[in-house]
């Protein structure tokens, strides 16, 4: 089980890893050991996530998820396998965490008398610049 927030788990049987050749470091290992790591969770299907849940993280991660609902985690960072699936999963986790946060709404304010007065000022300003650049030409 990986706890992203204190109320949701996801366990280790949704989650699903992939190996390929990495560009990152390792000399001649480069091109031979599978070290890129990528994580694979199925956001539509999955039992621990609730409807609006899901929703959230689609909508909140959508570069990172495909058409299908899944989303994809990618790490290469590292020379072994097993570091870069600890990267990966530490950087799921911390995906979903950010993904589930609440916002909270933007109050609306009054634009103050002083602040809309400092922009009258700056505009008369500005208009008495351009009217004095324009006689000086004439």
């Amino acid at each position: 089980m990986h706890k992203v927030t204190d109320e949701i788990a996801i366990p280790e049987e949704e989650l699903s890893f992939t190996a390929s050749l990495s560009s990152g470091p390792g000399g001649q290992n480069v091109n031979k050991v599978n070290t890129r790591v990528t994580l694979w969770f199925d956001v539509a299907n999955s039992q621990s996530l609730s409807v609006s849940q899901k929703d959230r993280i689609l909508s909140r991660l959508t570069t990172r998820v495909n058409k299908k609902g899944v989303l994809r985690v990618v790490s290469q960072k590292y020379r072994s396998q097993a570091a870069n699936r600890e990267t990966a999963l530490e950087r799921f986790v911390e995906l979903l965490r950010e993904a589930l946060k609440e916002e909270k709404p933007r109050e609306k304010r009054k634009v103050s008398r002083a602040a809309k007065q400092r922009r009258l000022d700056e505009k008369r300003r500005r208009g008495l610049i351009k009217r004095e650049r324009s006689q000086q030409l004439s």
